[in-house]
């Protein structure tokens, strides 16, 4: 499976401080992948990186990709190291649909919106017609490649068109996370539809990343009730930095704010303090630099915050569900809304035990958000 990052800060970040020197960047993980358990540790058949830039150039992401491995890219390389913005996707790709091509190297775009996704939805193949008679031209005819990532963002821009929402001309603060949101959780709702009526039992991974240069949404979801997730962290604070040569990064917290927010496959440090674990089966979102946590209410949820959900099927994909214990957040019971829950030094909490808990201090809202019945 793929492995991802997103970055979204007050302040640029230079992309070679997020994409290359860390000692688990995203390019250590194309060819070094220490939570893929298939033996098979490489992301390697290709990769992209898209940034959003000055409103005054456009307000659509620039995107790179290229079907040559991470590592072993000079254009990266060079493009990394003079290249700075405030919101950056990032994503490695190990196929498991579509060919290796440049049209199937994540993120993809859409005038202002951004997406990318680490998964697979199961049996693809008995559902692509029915995605295909069920967009409109205009979604159909912007799909350039063969995957099924590309084939849900299709969806979600459908989706999104049927909320009211005027995607090739977005307000200027963007279409808001509600919206966002809502339209994200209609997707998979649609998803789960149309895999059920096809009769496909087997899960679908859909780890989505979504953004529309203002707002990030994101979702950690499995289309089961007993198995787990694939893997997804966030982390948080006021300031990202190597604190000791040979690319060992922290992240800083002087307060209380959240300057800048990552969420990733997989952490991009070895310092678990840093990292929380996002819930199974839940939608982040980054609005004006809070992150909002809603569990999705549908018939995958599980009420119960003990619950144990089976690893195997995962694992089987060569991804584990599992996070740092001291960055775990759980024992998630909607409604629970804790508007600043954390003390200021963001390290201290045992976040195991406390819902409502924010990686890095400030605001992490938890309530449910209740999916569309499928």
């Amino acid at each position: 499976m793929c492995r991802w990052v997103i970055f979204k800060g007050r302040n640029e970040i230079l992309l070679a401080d997020l994409l290359l020197r860390p000692a688990h960047s995203i390019l250590t993980q194309s060819y070094d992948c220490r939570l893929r358990l298939d033996r098979l540790p490489h992301n390697g058949d290709g990769f992209g990186v898209g940034y959003y830039t000055n409103p005054e150039l456009g307000k659509g992401p620039c995107i790179f990709t290229s079907t040559t491995p991470a590592w072993n890219c000079t254009n990266l390389t060079r493009l990394a190291e003079k290249t700075t913005s405030s919101l950056v996707f990032a994503h490695v790709r190990a196929t498991t649909t579509g060919v290796l091509s440049e049209t199937n190297c994540h993120p993809f775009a859409y005038h202002s919106l951004m997406w990318m996704h680490n998964g697979h939805i199961a049996r693809f193949n008995k559902i692509k017609r029915r995605i295909v008679e069920e967009i409109k031209d205009e979604y159909f005819l912007s799909v350039e490649g063969s995957t099924d990532s590309e084939w849900a963002f299709a969806l979600f821009l459908d989706t999104l068109d049927s909320l009211g929402a005027d995607l090739k001309n977005p307000p200027p603060t963007g279409f808001g996370h509600a919206l966002l949101r809502t339209a994200m959780l209609q997707t998979i709702s649609r998803l789960n539809t149309f895999l059920q009526s096809a009769s496909v039992t087997e899960p679908s991974l859909l780890n989505f990343g979504l953004s529309d240069g203002h707002t990030v949404i994101c979702t950690r979801y499995v289309s089961s009730k007993t198995d787990e997730a694939a893997s997804l962290y966030f982390s948080s604070g006021t300031r990202f930095h190597e604190y000791r040569p040979g690319g060992f990064y922290r992240m800083e917290r002087h307060d209380k704010g959240q300057d800048l927010v990552m969420v990733a496959s997989e952490p991009l440090t070895f310092e678990r303090g840093d990292w929380v674990t996002v819930p199974t089966n839940s939608i982040l979102s980054i609005n004006k630099q809070t992150v909002l946590i809603h569990p999705v209410v549908d018939k995958y949820y599980q009420p119960d915050p003990s619950c144990s959900r089976n690893a195997a099927f995962v694992e089987s994909k060569g991804m584990v569900g599992r996070g740092p214990e001291k960055g775990a957040v759980a024992g998630v019971k909607g409604p629970i809304v804790s508007e600043d829950s954390s003390d200021a030094s963001g390290l201290e909490v045992d976040r195991l035990n406390t819902p409502g808990v924010c990686s890095g201090g400030g605001q992490l809202n938890v309530a449910p958000m209740v999916g569309v019945s499928s």
